[in-house]
């Protein structure tokens, strides 16, 4: 079963979406004002999905989905009356998976979480996947400066210098990308 952080952000409506929780079957690990640490409190009681309840998400609101979604991710669904669009964009851009206008029905429950933690998991592996890429593309290029250093102080071509790098790592055990720090790193101290 999900354990679920209810932030309720609704004074006139107290209890609406823990009511429909309950009798969709769901267990609230924990309830809070939105006036709390979100982080910190996602940090404590570690839960496996964020339900926001809101009249209208404020900046505060949106700071806080930022800060968990940077620093600790998990689904997030926020339930709103709010239509605008830009508030929509804006709660989407802060790291809400689902973002559901009107209308909590216990019924419904079940199929938007799963939605938002599907959306979520897509969400997490497009970012792994971009973060491997821009690693990828930033040792490319300190191998590329390492390699050009390499060519002026052995006054060889491109291929001889990549060579020589690869020999180097095979001949310790070593990534290429190790090799080209290395040899960055003697290059600087000589001057």
């Amino acid at each position: 079963m999900l354990r679920i952080l209810l932030i309720n952000d609704t004074p006139r409506k107290v209890g609406r979406l823990k009511t429909a929780l309950i009798e969709a079957g769901f267990d609230v690990i924990d309830e809070s004002g939105l006036t709390i640490d979100l982080p910190a409190r996602v940090e404590t009681v570690r839960p496996d999905v964020i339900l926001i309840d809101t009249e209208s998400p404020g900046r505060d609101v949106m700071e806080q989905v930022v800060l968990v979604s940077r620093d600790q991710p998990r689904p997030i669904v926020m339930f709103t009356d709010e239509h605008d669009p830009n508030v929509m964009r804006q709660a989407i851009k802060s790291g809400v998976s689902a973002y559901i206008v009107e209308g909590i029905q216990a019924q419904r429950l079940q199929p938007i979480l799963d939605v938002a933690m599907a959306r979520f998991e897509s969400d997490q592996a497009l970012r792994a996947q971009l973060q491997a890429r821009d690693q990828q593309l930033a040792e490319r290029k300190r191998i590329e400066l390492a390699k050009g250093m390499l060519m002026k102080m052995k006054d060889c071509n491109e291929e001889e210098a990549y060579t020589l790098m690869r020999r180097q790592a095979m001949s310790r055990q070593q990534k290429l990308i190790q090799v080209a720090e290395q040899i960055i790193a003697m290059s600087e101290l000589l001057g």
